[in-house]
């Protein structure tokens, strides 16, 4: 009887995750040109305050890449992923640092690239286990072998979370600056990418002396990378 019961729970959870991967597939298809209306994050942070009994109102507008300022799109990719045009999904150097610097240090860094925070947002829960790592693994592979660095990267700006309840580029521009994504100036753009290990904790339209230095670093970097030009030479 143990048996059987063990038997049908594993048959079950392998189904469970052949309907997940392939539902990864289609929608990975789908949404290679289609604008996403919502993703795994949205749902998980309403979730969370429904079961708090918190108010929650989400600010998410789609605006394609063209209407984003290219200087947030540099700002993320110093601030978070600076090999995003060169690895296909993940930065091992960047992955080796972290592990070295965690062995000795107590505040822990993270080398997740764009891609894989795009996949994570997208399609799973937000997590530290082994299985949801597995996951977002897959997924990320996923997006990097059916969409372009640039969907990949016009996604990222359209989803991440600026601030509680504000997904993307177009909403974070207009509640913390007053103007559409495509009107950010690098300086702007800097301060939204600076926020990004903590949007829930920090604003950019308040930034702290640790903000205001992680712009002022990210704007260097910014430079380094070669401005604008650098998203102009992602692939199509």
């Amino acid at each position: 009887m143990v048996k059987r019961l063990a038997w049908r729970v594993l048959k079950g959870l392998a189904w469970a995750l052949g309907l997940f991967l392939a539902l990864n597939l289609l929608l990975v298809a789908f949404f290679r040109f289609v604008p996403v209306p919502v993703s795994a994050l949205m749902v998980q942070r309403r979730l969370e305050a429904w079961s708090t009994g918190r108010p929650y109102a989400a600010r998410h507008t789609w605006v394609p890449l063209e209407d984003i300022a290219p200087s947030l799109g540099v700002a993320v990719i110093a601030a978070e992923d600076q090999n995003f045009a060169e690895h296909f999904g993940f930065d091992w150097q960047a992955i080796e640092k972290a592990v070295q610097h965690n062995e000795t240090s107590r505040r822990k860094r993270g080398a997740s690239t764009v891609s894989q925070q795009t996949a994570k947002n997208l399609f799973l829960w937000n997590s530290r286990s082994w299985t949801r790592k597995g996951l977002e693994a897959w997924c990320t592979l996923l997006l990097e072998a059916g969409w372009s660095k640039k969907r990949i990267l016009e996604v990222y700006l359209n989803i991440v979370e600026f601030g509680d309840g504000i997904y993307g580029a177009e909403a974070a521009a207009r509640t913390f600056f007053g103007k559409p994504a495509k009107r950010l100036t690098p300086s702007e753009g800097a301060l939204l990418a600076a926020v990004l290990p903590n949007p829930r904790k920090f604003r950019a339209n308040a930034p702290s002396d640790y903000i205001r230095g992680r712009q002022a670093w990210i704007l260097g970097q910014m430079r380094q990378l070669g401005g604008d030009q650098l998203i102009r030479d992602l692939e199509g």
